[in-house]
Formats: C-alpha cells, sequence, structure tokens
C-alpha cells in the first residue's frame, strides 16, 4: 500500500499498440515522486512471444493496479484506452478515476484495415520493421523520447490479434458502465478524436480537455501537458 500511504492516489499508465510501458517514459518524469506503474501488456515489450488477448490484457493492467496499492487512476493511450475500458468493466472498484488519451474513435474493420496492412508490411522486414519505426519516432518525438517509444521493441506480429481483440469489444458500453470520472483527453489535431463527443455523452461523470498543437501521440509530443493535466486528477 505504498502508493496510498504517500498520500498520492497511484497511476497506472496502458501503453499503445506495437510499442511497451517504455513509451510512457517522458511523461513519468514530469510525474516526478508520484507513484507510477507502466505495466507491458501481452505480446509487447517484456512479454513479447505471447498471444496477446484482451482478457490477458485486463489482467496485466489489474495486476498493475494490485502492484500499487489496490486502487489506481487508469490512464490509456489509443490501444490502451480501449483496454483500460475493458478492465474498467471487468473492475471498476479497483478505478479510482479513467484517463483516456486518443481513444476516442469507434473502431471498425474498414478503419483499422489500413494499420493492419501496415504493420503486416514492417514486420515483413528483416529486423521486423524496428529500424524504420526507430528513425520515424526520432524524427517525430526527438532523440530521448523517440527511443523510449521504441525501448520495448516494436511488436507489428501482435497487431492483428490485437485489432481482432479491439473489434470484439464496445467501448461506449463499457464507458456508460463504468459510476466513476472519467477524464478524455485529445491532441486537438489527433485524428482518433472523430467520435469525442459522443464518448463524452457516454460517461455519467465526464469532460473532455484538448491540447494545443497536439496530434494522436501526444504522450511523447507533449508529456509535460499530460503530465500537467493528470495532476489534478491523481491527488488525493
Amino acid at each position: 500500500m505504498a502508493g496510498m500511504e504517500s498520500g498520492r492516489t497511484p497511476i497506472v499508465l496502458v501503453h499503445g499498440i506495437r510499442v511497451s510501458g517504455t513509451m510512457w517514459q517522458g511523461v513519468r518524469a514530469e510525474l516526478g515522486d508520484r507513484p507510477v506503474s507502466a505495466p507491458d501488456l501481452p505480446g509487447h515489450g517484456s512479454r513479447r512471444g505471447e498471444r496477446f488477448t484482451v482478457a490477458g490484457a485486463v489482467d496485466a493492467i489489474k495486476d498493475a493496479v494490485d502492484e500499487v496499492g489496490g486502487q489506481a487512476v487508469l490512464v490509456g493511450h489509443s490501444m490502451g484506452s480501449y483496454l483500460a475500458l475493458a478492465a474498467v468493466a471487468e473492475h471498476p472498484e479497483r478505478i479510482s478515476e479513467l484517463v483516456l488519451v486518443g481513444g476516442t474513435l469507434k473502431l471498425t474493420p474498414g478503419r483499422v484495415r489500413p494499420f493492419r496492412r501496415i504493420a503486416g508490411l514492417l514486420g515483413s522486414l528483416p529486423d521486423g520493421g524496428l529500424w524504420f519505426t526507430r528513425r520515424m519516432a526520432r524524427l517525430m518525438f526527438g532523440r530521448a523520447q523517440g527511443e523510449a517509444f521504441v525501448a520495448g521493441g516494436v511488436a507489428h506480429e501482435a497487431v492483428p490479434d490485437v485489432l481482432a481483440g479491439l473489434l470484439s469489444r464496445d467501448p461506449l458500453a463499457d464507458l456508460r458502465g463504468y459510476p466513476g470520472p472519467v477524464r478524455l483527453v485529445n491532441g486537438r489535431r489527433d485524428h482518433f478524436r472523430a467520435e469525442e463527443e459522443e464518448f463524452l455523452a457516454a460517461c455519467q461523470r465526464g469532460r473532455l480537455d484538448l491540447v494545443p498543437k497536439a496530434g494522436h501521440l501526444l504522450p511523447l509530443t507533449h508529456p509535460r501537458a499530460l503530465a500537467e493535466l493528470l495532476t489534478p486528477v491523481a491527488s488525493a
């Protein structure tokens, strides 16, 4: 119960597709001494080689919450947002507040098809697309954040199972069933904003925050802005 004893509600950060908990390094640094966990989900990071399932991801999130004291603010980015919703549907009593970052798009087979194809192409390269992804990440985020993005590897091979699992869920139903406070955080330039008003309407106690000049990967491009949004939420 160390997180609770410190007087601050712990935070569990759930990473996006293909990457790992290392993508949160910049945000964690900005959060200072706040108790934080950023687990790797099945098929990603230290758990590459395991088969991804939504149930396995929910178990990983639950375990991370238990490790930091049994209750936490749950923050998901992109894929992590949808899995955070799945986790809160199973274990609402463990989540004191839910924060969805870049996760207000209703997923459909047509919308995910291009991503599936790109992941298949990159995954077929001899290094699994690591060199290309690292180079693009450095160009977009700078050297330090780019390295954090790929430090746990790039699991393009997990993408088909992830997308199939996400398409099997109804995130709006999960959101409607959660009685606690919800914060939707989007970059103003994020293409995943498409249904943010519908997601907001599904919240029992929701609010929407937009980060100026940010796109979909705002935890990498705007770690301080995101950490500042989390700070008043996560204080006990």
